[in-house]
């Protein structure tokens, strides 16, 4: 009788699972990523996520040399530069395959404009308006941070119904839009600034439609803060604390700190209190989508 050697010889099939275990890491991104159906999803969002994001392994019928590629743009993944990206870039790509994992450090973005809009002024009080912005935060991609909406109101049901100055809910500063660029070291450097279009940007790093040359139509930068010009609560002028969506007005800022034909006098050049607008109901008359300015406070 003659014994024969049974010798155990790796499939490509096994071999691709292997390396992809060993490539799915990535040395920057700072966490692998979960097994998708696409490594080509897997290694964008390890290559856009910026704050971190391992690439996906792929499926396991991919090559040896996709799912090695899928990690290396894994470890390419991670410095902050303030754009958008994180959890919320890879988050995206993790639905059509490649998932993210944790890690990187907090954007630097801490002020933006927000790019949705509101037809009224009803924003579920102070607190559904400081939602608004850390959903949109989150989105693109700053949410390691807690965003404030920046709003004065006659009384706070989170604070035993005082009254609340919008200065004193958005942190001590600094803060930077959503191009990394310094906006203002501390709240009397942010309170003696005029609006401006290319500082006041919104979450995704666009301006406002505005008084600025060459702006899209309509004109959309009054923003909502019931403010005067160093931040503090004016009186009957926050739809009722934001819940409203009556006949009465609210106070308004200039994202372009700019008026009609583009001059910039006051109370224009005012961010944060250039006048009333049309009323609770409808934000849009005067130049007014609903926005809000959010910062910060951390």
């Amino acid at each position: 009788m003659k014994l024969r050697a049974r010798v155990w010889v790796p499939t490509l099939l096994t071999v691709g699972l292997v390396v992809a275990c060993h490539s799915d890491a990535g040395t920057n991104g700072g966490g692998g990523g979960s097994v998708g159906t696409s490594g080509a999803a897997g290694a964008a969002a390890g290559a856009t996520g910026l704050g971190g994001g391992g690439a996906s392994s792929g499926s396991a019928g991919s090559s040896a040399g996709a799912n090695t590629a899928a990690g290396a743009a894994g470890s390419s993944g991670g410095a902050d530069t303030g754009g958008a990206g994180g959890a919320a870039t890879a988050g995206a790509a993790g639905s059509s395959g490649g998932a993210s994992g944790a890690g990187g450090a907090p954007s630097k973005t801490t002020f933006f404009v927000t790019s949705d809009t509101s037809k009224t002024a009803n924003l579920g009080g102070v607190k559904g308006a400081d939602a608004r912005c850390q959903m949109l935060a989150v989105a693109a991609g700053f949410g390691a941070h807690t965003f404030h909406a920046y709003l004065s109101a006659e009384h706070d049901p989170d604070d035993a119904n005082k009254t609340v100055n919008a200065r004193d809910r958005i942190g001590a500063g600094p803060w930077y839009n959503s191009a990394g660029v310094l906006l203002a070291q501390n709240l009397t450097a942010l309170h003696a600034m005029n609006g401006n279009a290319d500082l006041f940007l919104d979450e995704k790093g666009k301006k406002i439609n505005g008084q600025w040359t060459g702006s899209p139509q309509p004109v959309e930068h009054d923003v909502l803060t019931g403010s005067d010009t160093m931040g503090k609560l004016l009186v009957g002028k926050t739809c009722s604390d934001w819940t409203s969506t009556g006949n009465t007005t609210a106070m308004v800022g200039h994202t372009d700190g700019l008026g009609p034909g583009g001059v910039s006098d006051m109370p224009y050049n005012y961010w944060m209190s250039s006048h009333e607008n049309g009323s609770c109901g409808d934000t849009a008359p005067k130049g007014g989508a609903g926005r809000l300015y959010c910062f910060a406070i951390n």
